[in-house]
């Protein structure tokens, strides 16, 4: 959560929302950037939306936790929004974008659900070099395992990473003043065996490659990890950097949104 929030924090500044906007969040999952927007909307209202239940209870807890009551969730496809054309004053995308099947069906159904004057806002990932966070981790499979190049626009992590990709998904979405600009992440933990445990078991890349090797293999793809990312250390903390982009675009007052 530490790591994700400067990006969570510009999609907010890129949104410019308003205390009493609807706001529509896509592939929530636990509940970030939407519950946060959700407590800059008084007089607004926020709907969460997800493909897993599971994670949009753990939202709903979330946000009951921290007394947030102007929200709702919905179990949906990004590509298949169950609203109204015109429903919402903003949408955000944080780190969803990458995974969709079909990401100019979805651009055009988060433009068909804005207000004319609407903003969409979405993160994605920066190509690898930029991310030694994960990238210290996959050099080190790659060392015991083969890691096949995904396929071409297959929904991986970093599928979005070549700058435009987005921008031309909301141009052709019919959406203007459309912007990209970088953000820098850090991956911060308490020592070197705390960064691997959090990589291979929360890093899709990393999870789907280990689940193919034994546990001496394992072992070793741990041990050559750990020594790469101790030139991180800094202060008695690992800190690891990495690179976001957002995306935001702007739907015109006479544009309804377009079909792909």
């Amino acid at each position: 959560m530490d790591q994700l929030g400067p990006v969570g924090a510009a999609i907010i500044d890129g949104l410019d929302i308003a205390a009493d906007d609807r706001h529509l969040d896509i592939a929530s999952g636990t509940g970030e950037p939407g519950l946060s927007i959700a407590k800059l909307l008084p007089q607004g209202h926020v709907v969460l939306t997800d493909l897993v239940a599971e994670m949009l209870d753990i939202a709903t807890r979330r946000a009951a936790a921290q007394g947030i009551a102007n929200i709702e969730t919905m179990v949906c496809s990004a590509d298949d929004l169950p609203f109204d054309d015109a429903t919402f004053d903003s949408v955000s995308v944080r780190f969803g974008y990458m995974f969709f099947p079909d990401v100019a069906r979805a651009t055009a159904e988060f433009a068909r659900v804005l207000k004319p004057g609407g903003r969409l806002c979405a993160s994605v990932w920066v190509k690898p070099e930029e991310n030694p966070w994960t990238a210290i981790a996959m050099r080190a499979i790659a060392t015991e395992v083969a890691v096949a190049p995904p396929a071409q626009d297959a929904p991986t992590m970093f599928r979005c990473a070549a700058p435009g990709y987005i921008s031309a998904l909301y141009e052709n979405a019919g959406l203007r003043d459309v912007a990209e600009w970088d953000v820098p992440v850090e991956l911060v933990t308490e020592s070197p065996a705390q960064y691997w445990q959090m990589i291979s078991e929360h890093v899709s890349l990393a999870v789907a490659a280990l689940r193919q090797v034994d546990e001496p293999t394992r072992e070793r793809i741990r041990s050559h990890a750990m020594t790469n990312v101790s030139a991180f250390e800094q202060d008695g903390r690992v800190r690891v950097p990495g690179l976001a982009r957002c995306v935001v675009g702007t739907k015109g007052s006479d544009d309804r949104g377009h079909c792909p």
